[in-house]
């Protein structure tokens, strides 16, 4: 390995704007909003603010599941936030989620709203709300929260550590992509050893652990994500394979992949959805992206 150049931090670090790659026009180093922007707010009980990025397609995947099964009180309405223009720093965005991150969603289903931002906590407040893919106890439930929160803390290291040095960094550093393309592997064996137990992360049954780690993981082992295919040898993860296409070939998983979506076949998108007819009248010839 080439010795990458030399770099002495500094006593204080300070901010550099012009150091962020390829999303420094939304990175900075406070929180709060930038601009003043509220909300729009339509007639369903759920309220989803997302973008159709893995951690977005996580709750759309979940409330079409729970409408597949006949739970009237996950209808929602599905505002499209464009992160990549900043309006995740609105002031109306900033009330519902101080981190500033899709997804979140606001459950106006009752007397008085409730906030619910990181996609985790939703699936999980919508789970127990509508009690289904959550088992009630035991074994089972911890099991399924353990994928559940292995996926919260495993998806950066893809994402924010091997996503961004591979694809994204206005240097490529060898030492990081090296780092982060180990320990992405190092997940693909767990999840892979994982389904080779059994057929869903959980066990038997389909649940939110996989609605949690599919978009992400499922998505990459079909070299869809940051075009890293080929360099992490994704094909070898049998396992995952399997899971991944099983869970592409369910509707609702369809549907959810479509809403937000601003990029692919324009028949693979669905900006916004406020109904379920959105799906057949929005974009003719409507039909879920490929996996």
């Amino acid at each position: 390995m080439s010795d990458p150049a030399p770099y002495t931090p500094p006593s204080i670090w300070t901010w550099n704007q012009a150091n962020g790659g390829r999303f420094a026009n939304i990175n900075r180093p406070t929180a709060g909003p930038t601009h003043d922007k509220e909300l729009p707010v339509g007639r369903h009980p759920m309220q989803l603010y997302s973008l159709a990025t893995p951690n977005g397609v996580k709750v759309t995947v979940m409330l079409e599941e729970l409408l597949a099964l006949g739970h009237g009180g996950a209808e929602y309405d599905a505002w499209l936030i464009r992160i990549n223009a900043g309006e995740q720093f609105g002031s109306g965005f900033v009330a519902v989620n101080p981190n500033s991150k899709i997804p979140v969603l606001v459950d106006r289903s009752g007397p008085k709203p409730i906030r619910v931002f990181e996609s985790g906590a939703i699936l999980l407040h919508l789970a127990e709300k509508f009690d289904v893919f959550l088992p009630a106890g035991g074994a089972e439930r911890a099991e399924c929260l353990s994928w559940l929160f292995w996926q919260m803390g495993a998806a950066p290291f893809l994402g924010g550590g091997f996503g961004h040095f591979y694809a994204y960094a206005p240097t490529k550093i060898e030492y990081a992509i090296d780092r982060y393309a180990m320990e992405v592997k190092r997940q693909l064996d767990v999840l892979d050893r994982r389904l080779g137990e059994s057929p869903y992360l959980a066990g038997n049954d389909y649940s939110i652990a996989d609605m949690a780690v599919w978009p992400w993981y499922g998505t990459l082992v079909k070299g869809q994500l940051y075009e890293s295919g080929e360099f992490l040898q994704v094909k070898d993860y049998a396992n995952v394979l399997r899971w991944t296409d099983e869970i592409a070939r369910r509707p609702a998983a369809q549907r959810g992949r479509m809403v937000n979506r601003t990029w692919g076949q324009p028949s693979s998108q669905l900006h916004e959805r406020h109904d379920a007819s959105d799906f057949e009248t929005r974009t003719a010839d409507k039909v879920a992206p490929p996996l």
